[in-house]
């Protein structure tokens, strides 16, 4: 394996809609590791993975797959892509089996087997039409199809959406099954972001527009710190500039980083927690919402 090699990068995307604009957006993910992709809605995700796609196209900036120009190469590197939108981009009239036959004649590498073998552990109905099946069958279906040809890099736009708990689960487990080949890597945007904490070796995350972060998913919950505390020691803990900071019911509540924590003289009534990645996505998007 070619550990330096970006399977993905992403370099200074811009891209300007009516109201709303993608502002110099960048980030690298390497073979053999899974990365999620977080922020509020609105904030990007989907306009960076169309981008990424050659679905839309950025106004400035590039996107390189495999160490090649997206952009000069996409048809030939689509073979090389899994990709599970969050629509359906199927042909709904037909069955699922007659959906499968028209995709796998575009696909060099198709493999019968391995798709057979996730339609029957995901149990998806090969003889019903694409329009009956339920949102959460559907994504089971287009990600049968993505892990079928043997993609080295598995794009996810939204895949948790709308499947019950137990199936995302067993889509995690899939996700860990697969990254078990260093050679490939899995691109995951999300809402549910307590199911990247599991499985995540990087996150980035988009606010407005913007990269806020592109980091190893255990830095991140490191970097920062929760502290609650009584009303009485708030003024303290607002000395050495959270983050963000609430009142709660008992007292406070601030977000801060590790560095300024480390300035803190702690106090016996101050308790510390390490945040989960929602806690760091809901007090950086509160923080810069003034």
């Amino acid at each position: 394996m070619n550990e330096e090699e970006n399977i993905l990068e992403v370099t200074d995307i811009c891209k300007k809609h009516k109201r709303f604009e993608l502002q110099r957006v960048s980030f690298s993910l390497k073979r053999g590791y899974i990365m999620g992709f977080i922020g509020p809605n609105g904030a990007g995700k989907s306009t960076t993975i169309r981008c990424i796609m050659g679905l839309t196209h950025p106004d400035s900036g590039h996107v390189k797959l495999f160490n090649n120009d997206a952009q000069a190469n996409m048809k030939s590197l689509k073979q090389r892509i899994g990709f599970v939108y969050d629509q359906n981009v199927f042909f709904e009239d037909l069955t699922v089996e007659r959906n499968k036959q028209i995709i796998s004649m575009f696909y060099d590498h198709w493999d019968d087997k391995a798709f057979y073998d996730y339609i029957t552990k995901f149990g998806v109905p090969l003889s019903t039409p694409v329009k009956s099946l339920s949102k959460g069958t559907a994504m089971k279906f287009a990600l049968a199809v993505a892990l079928s040809h043997h993609a080295e890099l598995i794009i996810m736009d939204e895949p948790t959406s709308g499947l019950d708990p137990i199936f995302r689960k067993e889509l995690l487990d899939v996700l860990l099954e697969v990254i078990q080949d260093d050679e490939k890597a899995i691109f995951f945007s999300t809402h549910n972001i307590s199911d990247l904490e599991h499985v995540a070796d990087y996150i980035t995350f988009i606010n407005d527009g913007k990269i806020q972060f592109s980091k190893e998913t255990e830095t991140i919950l490191d970097d920062y710190f929760i502290i609650r505390g009584p009303k009485n020691l708030k003024e303290l803990v607002e000395e050495h500039r959270p983050i963000a900071i609430k009142q709660t019911s008992l007292g406070f509540e601030a977000f801060m980083e590790r560095e300024r924590l480390k300035r803190l003289d702690m106090h016996p009534e101050l308790k510390l927690e390490r945040p989960s990645l929602e806690d760091v996505m809901y007090y950086v998007v509160k923080s810069q919402m003034g």
